[in-house]
């Protein structure tokens, strides 16, 4: 089979596909051919800063073609999706079966791929917001995998004022998209003031964007923070609005809670089949293509999810 890999830190240009042996399944394990892999913001910087190479993961969903031990509700045949952390960008890939979840008759690879690992983030950095109907919210990377299901789940759960905040990148088409999804409005990273304040704040991005993130917290907000970039927030930009920051790692929540885990998936396919959570793709790439992908991701240029299809 094929698959992408790296043997050194760096852009784009130092993935590579090679031909290796199709994986056997273990203990808890499916064995999926994969018909769609995502791209996420955490590999690309990894592959980039990481002064060790990792399996290049993400999200994938296609069919199981076979089953490790102490596998149960799961077959050869069955439709899955879920987040992989293995080698994901992959003809076939390994999916542990407590990270699966069956793809419903209707539902495209890549709708699954762009869904369910995205929007559960999206779903549990709302969760941990402790979002209230009628507050005001701010979301990160907005126009990202998982920024643009987080707005749209922001405004079904009853937020009043929902602003998407953006890179300059392509920001004219992100702020179509993001007031077409939901958004009241729309701001540029480079902005003094990110408008009036926010109950609460989702980032994605952190790094620099952190302190104007705080800022734009009214009294008493709240931060989540679920992104790999870091940063630092000064306690007294905290004590003096009395403001909190929460962090969230989705796999934490699948180990810890799994029952909290499936609720959650359960609500992104009912939202999915009713019509009202529309996950949007950017693009799909061949496996080949890969560099191309995580270019558009570094670029910060997509309006939604990127794909790649072995």
């Amino acid at each position: 089979m094929r698959r992408v890999r790296y043997e050194h830190s760096g852009g784009p240009e130092v993935l590579f596909t090679e031909d290796v042996p199709v994986p056997s399944p273990g203990p808890g394990e499916l064995l999926v051919r994969v018909e769609a892999a995502g791209v996420t913001l955490p590999v690309v910087r990894k592959v980039r800063e990481d002064r060790d190479p990792i399996p290049l993961g993400g999200e994938i969903a296609g069919e199981v073609v076979a089953v490790g031990g102490d596998v149960r509700g799961y077959a050869p045949g069955d439709r899955v999706t879920g987040p992989c952390f293995g080698h994901g960008y992959a003809e076939f890939a390994l999916l542990r079966a407590v990270m699966a979840s069956h793809v419903p008759d209707g539902a495209s690879a890549v709708d699954a791929v762009a869904l369910v690992r995205s929007g559960l983030v999206a779903y549990g950095a709302l969760d941990a917001a402790g979002h209230a109907p009628g507050e005001a919210a701010l979301i990160t990377a907005a126009a990202g995998g998982v920024g643009h299901l987080a707005l749209q789940l922001a405004r079904l759960r009853g937020a009043a004022r929902v602003v998407g905040a953006v890179s300059g990148a392509g920001a004219a088409g992100k702020a179509g998209l993001l007031r077409s999804l939901g958004a009241d409005e729309v701001v540029t990273y480079d902005e003094e003031t990110w408008g009036d304040p926010v109950d609460y704040v989702l980032d994605a991005v952190g790094g620099e964007l952190l302190s104007p993130a705080v800022q734009a917290l009214a009294p008493h907000g709240r931060l989540v923070a679920y992104s790999s970039g870091g940063g630092t927030i000064q306690a007294y930009d905290l004590l003096v609005g009395a403001k909190s920051v929460t962090g969230f790692q989705v796999g934490l929540i699948a180990r810890e809670r799994p029952g909290t885990y499936e609720a959650w998936r359960c609500e992104l396919w009912r939202l999915y089949g009713a019509g009202a959570l529309r996950p949007v793709v950017h693009a799909e790439f061949a496996l080949g293509d890969a560099a191309k992908a995580h270019a558009v991701i570094e670029e910060r240029s997509n309006l939604g999810k990127v794909v790649l299809i072995p």
